[in-house]
């Protein structure tokens, strides 16, 4: 369990930084737990670049 969660952090981690490790995404036993933590890495960065353009556009409430 301990691996799953770090590699869903690890994964987490490199969306940020704008990276993929295509090997943690390769590995047998964490790459599935690496791949979701750098989805949801992705989907953080959306979002928060969306909330950006909705203040630049003046679209907020």
């Amino acid at each position: 369990m301990d691996e799953a969660l770090l590699a869903y952090d690890a994964g987490r981690v490199d969306a940020l930084a704008g990276h993929r490790d295509a090997a943690r995404a390769k590995d047998a036993s964490t790459g599935a737990d690496y791949r979701m933590g750098f989805l949801d890495g992705r989907i953080e960065i959306f979002r928060m670049l969306a909330s950006v353009r909705e203040i630049l556009d003046g679209d907020s409430p």
